[in-house]
């Protein structure tokens, strides 16, 4: 298993993620995440919970401090992870992120990050409501609020239009990509956008990356009982998936996605040179633990097998 302490250090850090900026719940979310996959599969080789361990370190030391500027912030990365007041937890004060949420769940705001945070918090917090302190959850209730109006990401549109915000895209019309039914059929369409286009090179909105992980944020929240709330979610996470589906192949201009030459549950995985660049250090992380939520959904064996297949093309 991965130490418990990495729990504590992660909902910390979602919790004074507020005063660096939104972006800068990355942090937290991703070391609360590397312990959930170990509650999620406790019987992986002890290596990859150590290999595990060994990411969340380098986040919690500020190895990937690009989510904001700590200087005008006032707050190192390192600094966000400190330990909260010692207050008596209040376990049903964690209905108020959820709340918090419902504010901007319906609109697709930057990839999906909204949803992807207060998730990762609830479901820790729910399963550990001794962490639910007041200190704690009004810190994550301000990271939640923090995307009220935000745009709902960026994308590499090649050369010639260059980045674009989700809110100026024109979106084509997309009859392959009907309107959810319900989470099943949301995880099977991002299962199978994975299996079948995981290879092209896309950049922006997060990449398969956030919409994975957008996927599961909605699955978790069902799961812990906000049912209702996750259903409202469904329509931007779909706008999500039409916004990574315009993206152009970019392949000619920035070079293939490799694979890895192994899966992450495995310790050969762990072993190699890992690249951190381009937010790997943290998102690998979390999307480890988004894509195996997701997987609960997927009842087809082959299915299952392709998409773990696939999916290391996200692991390189």
């Amino acid at each position: 298993m991965i130490e418990f302490d990495y729990l504590y250090q992660g909902i910390c850090g979602l919790a004074n993620a507020h005063r660096a900026g939104t972006m800068a719940g990355h942090l937290g979310a991703a070391v609360a995440a590397g312990y959930l996959i170990s509650e999620d599969q406790p019987d992986l080789p002890d290596e990859v919970y150590r290999g595990i361990e060994g990411e969340l370190d380098r986040i919690i030391r500020g190895e990937e401090a690009i989510w904001y500027n700590a200087k005008k912030a006032g707050v190192t990365p390192t600094e966000l992870f400190a330990a909260m007041p010692d207050e008596n937890p209040q376990a049903k004060s964690i209905d108020s992120i959820a709340a918090a949420l419902a504010e901007n769940i319906g609109q697709t705001r930057q990839s999906g990050h909204n949803v992807i945070f207060a998730a990762i918090a609830i479901r820790a917090l729910r399963d550990h409501p001794e962490y639910a302190t007041p200190a704690i959850v009004a810190g994550i209730r301000k990271l939640t609020l923090g995307f009220n109006g935000a745009h709902p990401g960026r994308g590499y549109y090649g050369k010639e239009k260059q980045w674009l915000t989700g809110d100026k895209v024109k979106l084509p019309p997309d009859d392959d990509l009907a309107a959810y039914r319900d989470l099943p059929d949301m995880a099977n369409t991002v299962i199978g956008d994975l299996i079948n286009q995981g290879q092209i090179r896309r950049q922006g909105f997060g990449g398969l990356w956030h919409v994975i992980n957008h996927a599961a944020a909605l699955i978790e929240l069902s799961r812990f009982g906000y049912r209702e709330l996750a259903r409202q979610g469904l329509p931007a996470q779909h706008h999500h998936v039409r916004l990574w589906r315009s993206l152009p192949d970019v392949e000619a201009e920035l070079g293939p996605y490799t694979k890895a030459d192994h899966d992450p549950r495995e310790p050969a995985y762990w072993q190699g040179m890992l690249k951190r660049d381009e937010a790997r250090l943290t998102h690998r992380i979390k999307t480890i633990y988004g894509f195996q939520v997701l997987l609960t959904l997927i009842d087809d064996g082959a299915r299952r097998a392709a998409a773990r297949d696939a999916f290391r093309y996200l692991m390189a």
